[in-house]
């Protein structure tokens, strides 16, 4: 039989790059996480932020589940590619409606009826293409059989949220996404990974992706406030942060961890890149985005915005999602490492325990202040691991690390 031109996909080979279309598709996620953040920003209690939390891993799984999709078959190839953009507008209405997604606002339609309904469309195309996909792959359209319980689960609950209140909504969430998340792991290791290459950017561009929200952040945070000396040094220092946060990743990191990958073969592999990008993954983007609201409260009290003058300091939530948030993203660098490669970077745990130690003491400094010490501890740490390891850096980045 004859394979109709409009439903044929196209493998992905090992080597393959990231195509324009999944750099498109990552731009919502952009908005996602800005509107996340924004939100969050806007009522910083410790309900709102773990919803926020709950958001962001929500559209986490929307994301990943196409970077999965993505390396069994081109993205801009075929059905695929309606697929994609179908998907992409589903993630776009469900970030537009991202401060309805627990309250609803008075007039139009049901905020959390319309964002679940659009993670809903979003999952259903997922899988709709994953079944194409695996129509001449007899293990892997098992796989995908075995996974849709959790999808059936996660979106269920989803739904059902959008008809509660209070912290039973909250519940509803959490229990949607541990479903899924203990769904995926309890099926098994059949799935595909045609390039780990691809596989591997794909993670990288989405760190990226998040770490240009904590930019975007800051220059939120001051964008109708008059430019002043405070704000380019406060500017200045996130950036410093997010530098440094950067660094941690690409300098070595994500070199060692794709070389591993590349190096695993059958479930062995499947699993590296579950538990290893799929999973731990995630408390980074966390971590980035709390940092970004932190970020963004600490310019508002830098720049004199909300009443606010430059030695009043930054405390509560807002001073905990700024240490916490960069603390978090080291401890999964860690967890993420030794998943990877086996080893253990004790550095970067002592450093996310120190951030979390002195966050009381830095509650008494000046808000700009707090940024500059956590610009110091967080360069001083990159520096540090520069300069011991740069034999063995140079080793990895320049090729000869292979050889050895």
């Amino acid at each position: 039989m004859v394979t109709p031109r409009r439903t044929r996909v196209e493998a992905v080979g090992e080597g393959a790059a990231v195509t324009t279309l999944e750099l498109f598709f990552d731009l919502v996620f952009v908005f996602a996480l800005t509107r996340v953040t924004d939100w969050m920003a806007d009522d910083p209690t410790a309900e709102v932020v773990l919803r926020g939390v709950l958001i962001l891993v929500v559209m986490w799984w929307s994301w990943v589940g196409y970077s999965w999709l993505g390396n069994v078959a081109k993205a801009d190839e075929g059905v695929l590619r309606v697929g994609m953009l179908v998907a992409m507008a589903g993630v776009f209405v469900a970030s537009i409606s991202i401060p309805e997604a627990f309250d609803d606002l008075p007039g139009g339609l049901s905020g959390p009826v319309v964002f679940a309904v659009a993670y809903f469309v979003v999952r259903i195309v997922h899988l709709g293409m994953f079944w194409i996909c695996s129509r001449d792959d007899p293990q892997l359209r098992g796989q995908i059989v075995r996974w849709i319980p959790s999808v059936l689960l996660g979106t269920v609950l989803l739904l059902l949220a959008s008809q509660a209140e209070g912290w039973l909504q909250t519940a509803l969430w959490a229990g949607a996404l541990l479903g899924d998340y203990v769904g995926t792991a309890l099926a098994g290791a059949s799935w595909r990974l045609n390039s780990a290459s691809h596989f591997a950017e794909r993670h990288g561009l989405i760190i990226i992706v998040a770490l240009g929200e904590s930019i975007v952040s800051i220059g939120i945070g001051v964008a109708a406030l008059p430019v002043s000396w405070p704000i380019i040094a406060g500017s200045v220092l996130g950036l410093a942060v997010a530098g440094a946060m950067w660094w941690a990743y690409f300098d070595v990191t994500s070199i060692l961890t794709e070389r591993a990958l590349a190096e695993a073969t059958g479930e062995r592999q499947i699993r590296l890149a579950r538990g290893g990008y799929t999973f731990l993954h995630l408390p980074m983007i966390i971590g980035v985005i709390l940092m970004s609201l932190g970020l963004k409260k600490t310019l508002t009290y830098v720049g004199g915005g909300e009443g606010h003058t430059l030695a009043d300091p930054l405390y509560g939530i807002p001073l905990a999602a700024l240490y916490g948030g960069a603390a978090l993203y080291l401890f999964a660098h860690v967890w993420f490492k030794r998943y990877l490669i086996g080893t253990v970077n004790v550095e970067r745990i002592v450093v996310g325990v120190v951030l979390l130690a002195i966050t009381p003491l830095v509650a008494l400094l000046p808000a700009v202040v707090s940024l500059l010490v956590l610009a110091l501890v967080l360069c001083g740490l990159v520096g540090y691991e520069t300069h011991r390891f740069r034999e063995l850096r140079h080793a990895v980045r320049h090729g000869s690390h292979a050889e050895q």
